[in-house]
């Protein structure tokens, strides 16, 4: 089985569709305390080197014969993002952690990398550090293929875009596998999830659906699950539930009446992301910090549970979260989701 290895895990999603795809991760490098712990629940045969990069010598984690096929991983976006301005520059330390990703690489000498970011990576400094990341790699001899892929395209119920660079010393022109046609829609995502009230917090409930009644999708994630694990609700204010009634599916706080939004100095300054309720017939709106941004459930004036949001960045059920609730919620939005990484994969093993 080809070996890979995962820098900047976090929760592991790259990893369980490396794995999916046929890939074994060796090691996976992760820093964050609850992020290593949820890796390591669910990938219990890959080394999980719980350390800040800069101080990681892979070579101490490798036998002198094994050869390594991919080096894979997402430095921490936050200083690419194009949600984050007041961040994006080069003083900013999360941007020289690509920096990092580039010694692996070079150290290890793979087969292949997998460098996933944001979107914005690809406009920073108007392209200046694609390209400088790009010509590192060349110089190390590796051809390389950027591109932005949407989630939605690859069986993941989410309008989510991601910046991919893949890079192989075989010579091998790669070619990004393509777009699999039908769309899953929230609905098929999450339909057959237990109903659950604001706040409410209960590990294991039934299914509101039986397996043969949910959709292909929803069976896929319940295989190896008899039951629906992690069903939190985040608690909102009275006053916030008022505001969730008002709006309907796909609209978002503009339609909530002005006298319900007193609070806010000047509603128009508000991001068109928050108060938006999720639309039942299509992939859902971009699951990040979704406890923040006040995503709506599209039937339950409420926000998203764990197993929810999950589902609709294609975690299994199986899939367990470790953490504090706001710790989980973040995991799940920074993830890379299994069913894109695992298209990639795939593709990747493709060329033998």
């Amino acid at each position: 089985m080809p070996l890979g290895i995962d820098i900047f895990s976090g929760a592991g999603g790259l990893s369980l569709g490396a794995e999916m795809a046929g890939f074994q991760v060796k090691f996976a490098v992760e820093k964050d305390k609850s992020a290593a712990a949820t890796y390591r629940h669910n990938h219990p045969n890959t080394l999980v080197l719980e350390d800040d990069i800069h101080n990681i010598n892979p070579q101490d984690y490798l036998q002198a014969d094994e050869h390594v096929s991919i080096v894979f991983g997402g430095p921490p976006c936050q200083g690419f993002s194009l949600s984050n301005t007041i961040s994006r520059n080069m003083d900013n330390p999360n941007n020289s952690l690509f920096e990092e990703f580039l010694r692996f690489v070079y150290e290890i000498r793979p087969d292949w990398f997998l460098f996933e970011n944001v979107e914005g990576f690809a406009h920073f400094e108007e392209g200046e550090i694609q390209h400088l990341v790009e010509e590192r790699f060349r110089e190390m001899g590796y051809e390389v293929f950027p591109k932005i892929l949407w989630a939605s395209d690859y069986g993941v119920p989410q309008h989510r875009n991601r910046f991919f660079m893949v890079g192989n010393r075989l010579g091998i022109k790669f070619e990004y596998p393509e777009p699999f046609g039908t769309k899953i829609t929230v609905n098929d995502a999450i339909g057959d999830l237990p109903d659950l009230a604001n706040g409410q917090q209960v590990d294991t409930l039934s299914y509101k659906l039986p397996a043969n009644k949910a959709s292909q999708y929803a069976q896929m994630m319940r295989k190896g699950s008899k039951r629906s694990r992690q069903n939190y609700v985040s608690r909102n204010a009275d006053y916030v539930i008022e505001r969730y009634s008002y709006i309907k599916q796909g609209e978002n706080w503009k339609a909530i009446p002005d006298k319900l939004m007193q609070n806010y100095a000047n509603k128009a300054n508000c991001h068109s992301g928050i108060y938006r309720r999720l639309k039942a017939d299509e992939p859902s709106v971009v699951i990040s910090n979704y406890r923040k941004n006040m995503l709506i459930h599209p039937f339950q004036d409420r926000g998203l549970s764990v197993r929810e949001a999950a589902r609709l960045q294609s975690f299994p059920d199986k899939f367990i979260f470790k953490g504090s609730l706001m710790h989980i919620q973040q995991q799940i939005g920074n993830a890379v989701p299994p069913l894109l990484a695992k298209a990639m994969f795939e593709k990747i093993l493709s060329y033998g």
